[in-house]
């Protein structure tokens, strides 16, 4: 997985990172992405609304039937969870959380904090996701720094789509396009289902982990940024295999991917509460609820 920074390493990375803007993956300016659906036109891509965690990437997220007055909700990975990542079939919810993130402008310049009441919902099985629920509203958002939420889509993304990988962590815009879709993901104890592979281009690293895939022709949040294989090795940490419909494993060094999202705005309600047994909600249950 995209890991997690923590500690002195950290420190010594955030220390770095204004070097690492220029080496390696191409760091998109807004509207700098190129169009990967012919005939569409692209929407700029900036960093509105995304978040900087301790050791993570993240960003203010919105259903398509919120409110203004909802409680504004933060999605991250599971794996960033700062209680520990979720085991293989663990699901969380409800988890009393004070965790803070820092918001960014367009710019990417942090212009304010926000802090979590509560995990409303975490794993790592069937998908890689943490969603915060905040003490602060998305009006409340909006009127004290001008910052909207992104907006999760409600459609499977596409294959061929041109996509931003937008990481708060980084300050970094990573730009490619939907390579296509991975039956079952695997890596280390935990499996992923229906997962995102990118092209090439997107080279992302630690610390992008929860960065929001955002649709470059919708400019919606398609997926949720979450691994890659770094060393060529097997179905392990940080080394993630693919596994098709017959069974058949390979390995892609280099490679990364995504977990897609669109799945999440049906298992939330009115006021954003999280419905695990609203009609259409697939997301995995905490065990001992009826699915």
């Amino acid at each position: 997985m995209n890991r997690p920074l923590v500690g002195t390493l950290a420190t010594a990375v955030l220390g770095a990172a204004a070097l690492v803007g220029t080496v390696g993956t191409a760091q998109a300016a807004p509207g700098a992405a190129a169009s990967h659906h012919g005939q569409h036109k692209t929407k700029a891509v900036d960093f509105a609304g995304t978040v900087a965690l301790s050791n993570c990437s993240g960003s203010v997220v919105r259903m398509p039937t919120s409110q203004a007055n909802d409680p504004a909700l933060v999605m991250s990975n599971g794996h960033c969870l700062e209680s520990g990542m979720p085991g293989a079939g663990e699901v969380i919810v409800d988890q009393p959380s004070s965790r803070r993130f820092t918001l960014l402008d367009k710019s990417a310049r942090g212009v304010g904090t926000i802090r979590a009441t509560k995990v409303a919902y975490a794993t790592m099985t069937d998908t890689d996701v943490t969603i915060y629920q905040t003490g602060s509203t998305y009006a409340q958002i909006e009127q004290k720094y001008g910052i909207k939420p992104l907006e999760l889509a409600t459609e499977h993304p596409a294959k061929g789509a041109g996509i931003s990988v937008v990481s708060g962590y980084w300050k970094k815009i990573y730009t490619c396009s939907i390579d296509g879709f991975v039956p079952t993901l695997k890596e280390g104890d935990w499996t992923w289902k229906d997962s995102v592979r990118y092209t090439p281009e997107c080279k992302t690293i630690g610390g992008t982990s929860g960065s929001p895939v955002v649709d470059t022709t919708t400019g919606k949040v398609a997926a949720i940024n979450n691994t890659g294989n770094e060393d060529g090795e097997k179905c392990t940490v940080n080394n993630p295999c693919e596994v098709d419909e017959n069974g058949n494993v390979t390995v892609h060094q280099g490679t990364n991917y995504a977990e897609e999202t669109y799945g999440i705005p049906k298992c939330f309600g009115a006021g954003n509460k999280l419905d695990l047994s609203a009609a259409g909600c697939a997301l995995p249950k905490p065990a001992g609820v009826r699915r």
